[in-house]
């Protein structure tokens, strides 16, 4: 497995009021959910970075403000026609 080597203030957790391991956690998630967003990842690899399950993701995406599901208008209607 790739590791990827971050260096971070010693009082950064601190500030945001969580533990060290909390802390890389919550950036695993970020950069899971950002990669999601940005459609670089699908909700499947994205949640195996984050070291979760998939439906366990695409549930915390909401505390992101990203969505499940972001199909622009002639997605949405292409799946609405083909239903």
């Amino acid at each position: 497995m790739m590791q990827i080597q971050v260096n971070v203030p010693p009082n950064l957790p601190d500030a945001i009021q969580c533990s060290p391991e909390q802390f890389a956690r919550e950036a695993k998630m970020a950069m899971a959910v950002k990669l999601f967003e940005m459609k670089r990842l699908s909700s499947g690899m994205a949640a195996a970075l984050a070291d979760m399950e998939r439906v366990a993701f695409l549930a915390e995406l909401h505390r992101y403000h990203v969505a499940m599901i972001d199909l622009d208008t002639d997605e949405l209607e292409s799946d609405t026609n083909n239903a």
